[in-house]
């Protein structure tokens, strides 16, 4: 049996678009002598939907499409992920479905049984689980098909009660199909290799796995769709970030053979390297699916602004990214050069404002009500805001998309100013701590200089007063990122932290920041996720809560 797996990028809602997409594929699948069509979780509407699928409407185009694509299913069958309406009295209204269509017509549903809802997953607001398994008969061959999670129940610390293929395995399947909406994040892959891995040899078979690619908002799907043999070995790893089409045949004894050169690597690439490919993507996606063709961002000469302004435009092209560039009296002419020397590397458009007559302004007017006193922080984000209102300005006059490049640093001990640096529709490297910019700095760097040497260099400072570093307010940032990362990502405790030698004043501080910094990631733009803890929809957290505080 000949098997094509299509990895896809999906657009939320577009059905018009998802559809078309797929039946192309069908087309081409097909005139390549395909079998089979293999294509990922709720293909059909995108992943996530969230509350869409509180639409009675949604779920009805759902059906629609689907219908529409079962009827391009002639000399070939299909694998498609859609929710359909629950049948049975209780529980909730839908599940998160596969259809197996053949013939012109749907011959079998699967539906998902282990529902994950934890971090960014809410699936358990939405879909019942599933407690029916049954396999799929299909030109001599028994599929055992599961969809994403159903297969995750492998860890040593399980989630859930069952495992779908332990059902399964008692029907005598020749091969596993799983069906996937994984997102990206930088330690991901290895995880999601070694998972599939240790099903394919726990239950003794051949093992295809389809995975979206593509951004879907803040979350990023790299795709990397593998296959495996029997004995766990990989056979095949589709490229991550970009769509892919690949055949195999499935022979009668077990085996798989690729109908066309492996796109395995021969050495993976690094965290900084995914990381780079992933923001771009998103940056597009972002771009591309909402309507939105140019963006525009406040290039101060630091290396935040220029990894952003990098990012953007190798995402939409340098003739679609403003960089503004808005000195203040306290901008160095170091930082100043910086900046005009990476909008002449990269291309871009730029402009330049001055601010110092903007905030000698707003001085002069709150002059009465400050009476004198000394300059603190209320000037200094005074300019910060003033940069906001300027950008956010050409945006309205011009349909510019600010992008914000305040980074996870700064994001989790509330280093920024609202209303001010703070803003933005899009968070492009909020998920990024400080010590991993100035990484992808240099891998962006790494055929010709793009971004300034002085600028991946020079002490970090927001500038707002003379002779400020970013030092003089937290700790260096390689033992600050360290300290987050053992909170944010692993949740561990101040005591746990400290047990591992870090200092305890800076622990107990850097917590302190974080947690009273809530209000603030409240009022912050969607920020591109590219760890394993992001903040956003992934982290929940009270904002008035006194725990750790």
């Amino acid at each position: 049996m000949k098997i094509a797996l299509a990895q896809l990028n999906y657009h939320v809602g577009n059905f018009e678009s998802n559809t078309a997409h797929i039946i192309k594929n069908i087309q081409i699948a097909r005139q390549n002598g395909a079998d089979l069509i293999v294509f990922a979780e709720l293909c059909l509407c995108g992943y996530p939907a969230r509350d869409f699928l509180e639409f009675k409407e949604f779920i009805n185009q759902c059906e629609l499409s689907a219908q529409q694509i079962a009827a391009e299913c002639n000399d070939i069958a299909c694998i498609i992920g859609l929710p359909i309406p629950n049948l049975k009295p209780e529980g909730k209204d839908l599940n998160n479905s596969a259809y197996f269509i053949a013939d012109g017509k749907v011959q079998a549903v699967v539906n998902k049984a282990l529902l994950p809802n934890y971090d960014i997953f809410d699936e358990y607001r939405y879909f019942e689980p599933s407690t029916e398994f049954s396999c799929i008969d299909f030109k001599g061959k028994r599929i055992a098909l599961t969809i994403c999670e159903d297969l995750w129940n492998t860890i040593e610390n399980p989630l859930y009660i069952t495992r779908p293929m332990d059902t399964l395995i008692k029907q005598n399947p020749d091969v596993m199909i799983n069906i996937a909406a994984s997102p990206f994040a930088y330690n991901h892959d290895e995880e999601r290799i070694e998972i599939l891995k240790d099903n394919a040899k726990r239950y003794n078979l051949p093992l295809f796995y389809v995975n979206h690619v593509g951004a879907q908002t803040e979350l990023i799907f790299d795709g990397g769709s593998l296959v495996f043999d029997k004995a766990g070995n990989l056979v095949d790893e589709l490229p991550y970030f970009e769509e892919a089409l690949t055949y195999y045949t499935l022979e009668d004894n077990g085996s798989i053979t690729l109908n066309q050169p492996t796109t395995i690597k021969a050495q993976r690439d690094t965290d900084i390297a995914q990381i780079n490919n992933a923001l771009v993507l998103g940056i597009r996606d972002y771009f591309h699916k909402s309507g939105f063709k140019q963006a525009i961002l406040g290039l101060s000469g630091g290396i935040d602004s220029a990894v952003v302004c990098a990012l953007a435009a190798e995402a939409l092209g340098p003739e679609n990214v403003m960089a503004v560039l808005l000195p203040s009296k306290f901008s160095s002419d170091h930082s100043i050069q910086d900046a005009v020397d990476l909008v002449a590397n990269l291309g871009c458009m730029s402009e330049t404002i001055a601010i110092k007559n903007v905030t000698d302004e707003f001085e002069k007017a709150l002059s009465p009500q400050f009476k004198n006193l000394p300059f603190n922080i209320a000037e200094e984000n005074i300019q910060s805001r003033s940069r906001a209102v300027l950008l956010m300005a050409m945006c309205n006059k011009f349909g510019f998309i600010l992008l914000n490049t305040s980074n996870k640093s700064e994001v989790a001990v509330g280093y920024g100013t609202l209303y001010g640096d703070m803003c933005g529709g899009m968070s492009v490297i909020g998920d990024v701590y400080k010590t991993q910019v100035f990484e992808l700095a240099r891998y962006i760097n790494r055929e010709r200089e793009i971004i300034p040497e002085n600028t991946i260099v020079k002490p970090p400072s927001a500038e707002l007063r003379p002779g400020q570093k970013d030092s003089d307010s937290l700790p260096e940032y390689d033992v600050l990122d360290k300290v987050i990362a053992e909170y944010i990502e692993r949740r561990r405790s101040a005591r746990e932290i400290i047990e591992l030698g870090y200092d305890e004043a800076t622990v107990h501080r850097t917590i302190k920041l974080i947690n009273i910094a809530e209000h603030k990631r409240y009022q912050t733009p969607p920020i591109l996720r590219v760890s394993p803890k992001a903040f956003g929809m992934g982290r929940r957290m009270p904002i008035v809560g006194k725990y750790l505080a």
